[in-house]
C-alpha cells in the first residue's frame, strides 16, 4: 500500500487489548466490550488465554491467530477494526514489527490503539505474592520444611532492620526492607494453611486485621468523633479493653522485647490509663534506667530510640578512632 496514494483505501484500525491476570476472567471494561463486539476480527495468539471461555461465551468470534505486522495491516484493509487479545508477554513482536513498518514512512498504517481492558487494583501485586510463595512452598527443599518456631528468628531480625531502615532514611532500603517484613507474614500464613488442628490462610489473616482496624476505627467508619491523636488513642484503647477482656492493663505487653521498649510500654499504660503507680526502688542500675525511660515516655521521647541514636553515634565514634570512614 503505498500512503501517498489518494485512491488508498481506508487503512482500518488495529486495537491491542491488554488484560490484568490479577483481575477474574470476564471482567472487562465497557470499552473493551464495545470494541469486542464491533470488531470486524478478534485474534489471539494464545489458544489457553484465559479470557477466551467468556468472549466466546459474549457470542465473540475468537481466531487462534499471531499474525505479523504485515498480516495485521492486510487484515484492517477497507476500514476493517481488528482486534488483538494481548498475551501476558504484551505481543512485543507485533508492537516492534508495526513500529519498524510505520518508520519506514512507506506503508500505509491503520490507527493503532492500546485499550486496557482491565486495571490492577491498589494492592493487585499481593496476589502475585501469594501465588510466589504457594510455589515455593511446595517445590522449595528448604522453605518446604519450614515451620513456624524455626522462622521467628528471622521475623525479629527483618525487624530490626525495617527500624534500622527507618533510621536511616534510606528510601530504597525501607521499601526493601517493608518487602522482607510482608514476606514473613506471607510465609507464616502459608504455613498455617497447613496445620491440620486449626488451619488458616492468609486471607483469614487480612480479613482479621480489617475487621480490626474498622472495629477500632468508630471515629472513621462509625458514629463517633475523633478530633486528636490523643482521642483516637483513647478510642483504640478502650475497644481493645473490651475486646481483650483484660484484667490489667499490662497484659498483652511482651515481656520479651528490649528492656527500655518494655519499661516505656508499661509507662505508656499506666499513664494511658490514668493510674498512679510509684515505681520501685532498689539497688541497682536497672532500677535508675526504669525510672529514665519511665520520664523519656512521659516526655514523649522513646527511649529505645534515643539509645539506638546514641549508640550510632558511638560506632561512628569507633569507627572515627580507627580511621575507618562511615
Amino acid at each position: 500500500m503505498n500512503a501517498t496514494s489518494p485512491e488508498a483505501a481506508a487503512p482500518g484500525r488495529v486495537v491491542l487489548l491488554t488484560t490484568s491476570h490479577r483481575v477474574a476472567p470476564g471482567l472487562l471494561s465497557w470499552p473493551a466490550w464495545q470494541a469486542l463486539h464491533s470488531a470486524d476480527r478478534v485474534l489471539c495468539a494464545d489458544g489457553a488465554h484465559p479470557q477466551l471461555p467468556y468472549l466466546r461465551e459474549a457470542g465473540i468470534e475468537v481466531a487462534e491467530a499471531a499474525p505479523t505486522a504485515q498480516e495485521l495491516i492486510e487484515a484492517c484493509a477497507d476500514g476493517r477494526t481488528v482486534v488483538v487479545v494481548a498475551t501476558g508477554e504484551g505481543e512485543p513482536a507485533l508492537t516492534d514489527g508495526l513500529a519498524r513498518l510505520a518508520g519506514t514512512g512507506r506503508v500505509q498504517m491503520p490507527d493503532l490503539e492500546l485499550l486496557p481492558a482491565s486495571y490492577d487494583l491498589p494492592g493487585a501485586r499481593l496476589l502475585d505474592l501469594v501465588q510466589v510463595m504457594d510455589r515455593i512452598r511446595a517445590e522449595c527443599p528448604w522453605s518446604s520444611q519450614q515451620t513456624h518456631k524455626g522462622l521467628a528468628k528471622y521475623g525479629i531480625e527483618e525487624a530490626y532492620e525495617l527500624v534500622e531502615a527507618i533510621e536511616d532514611g534510606d528510601r530504597d532500603e525501607l521499601r526493601e526492607e517493608l518487602g522482607d517484613v510482608l514476606l514473613q507474614v506471607v510465609f507464616h500464613a502459608r504455613i498455617a494453611e497447613e496445620d491440620p488442628d486449626a488451619p488458616f490462610s492468609i486471607d483469614d489473616v487480612a480479613g482479621g486485621i480489617v475487621t480490626k482496624l474498622i472495629h477500632r476505627h468508630p471515629h472513621v467508619f462509625g458514629d463517633e468523633t475523633a478530633t486528636t491523636p490523643e482521642e483516637v488513642k483513647e478510642h483504640w484503647l478502650r475497644t481493645k479493653a473490651v475486646e481483650k477482656q483484660r484484667e490489667s492493663v499490662t497484659d498483652g505487653v511482651p515481656l520479651g522485647q528490649p528492656g527500655l521498649a518494655l519499661a516505656a510500654k508499661l509507662a505508656s499504660r499506666v499513664r494511658t490509663a490514668g493510674l498512679e503507680v510509684p515505681l520501685p526502688t532498689g539497688e541497682g542500675l536497672g532500677y535508675d534506667l526504669l525510672a529514665m525511660a519511665v520520664r523519656a515516655e512521659a516526655s514523649g521521647v522513646d527511649p529505645e530510640a534515643a539509645l539506638r541514636v546514641a549508640a550510632r553515634a558511638y560506632r561512628d565514634a569507633v569507627r572515627a578512632a580507627e580511621g575507618v570512614s562511615s
